[in-house]
């Protein structure tokens, strides 16, 4: 499935997404910094397992991307949202979250960020729960593996 917004396309899919333009962006975005080459793939196997998957596109150059693991039927989670830096401010990660929600229209969707993107969200119709009554639990094996010294 292919859209256009704003003379930009965005492709459906999880297979075929180039790991070079995926750790582009996580650079771009400070979630990834001098990848090891034996570690490279994971930034295209990511989309293996993942449910949906959309990507941006400025000609040839990928400019966004973001991922979804659901059930299909009741909940889902966006993962990895990111626009490059010099695409941000106008409406492509608010139209990524959009084309997400069409998915699954009447499920709950939760989004996996940190607290400086609350604000997007809350554009984009979420709620930001009082976290002193409720939350997401989460246990960060990537952090654990650095403090045992295996990253």
């Amino acid at each position: 499935m292919y859209q256009y917004f704003n003379g930009l396309v965005i492709r459906e899919g999880t297979e075929g997404v180039p790991a070079d333009y995926v750790e582009a962006l996580f650079e771009d975005a400070g979630w990834a910094r001098n990848t090891p080459s034996w570690q490279k793939e994971k930034f295209s196997l990511l989309f293996n397992n993942s449910t949906w998957a959309f990507t941006v596109w400025d000609n040839d150059k990928m400019i966004g991307m973001v991922r979804v693991i659901s059930d299909k039927i009741m909940a889902a989670n966006i993962m990895d949202l990111v626009v490059l830096s010099d695409y941000r401010g106008k409406g492509i990660g608010k139209k990524l979250v959009e084309v997400c929600l069409q998915k699954l229209p009447h499920g709950d969707w939760f989004a996996h960020t940190s607290a400086n993107n609350f604000k997007f969200y809350e554009t984009c119709g979420f709620e930001v729960k009082d976290l002193s009554e409720n939350g997401t639990c989460a246990y960060y094996g990537y952090i654990q593996a650095r403090k045992d010294g295996h990253r």
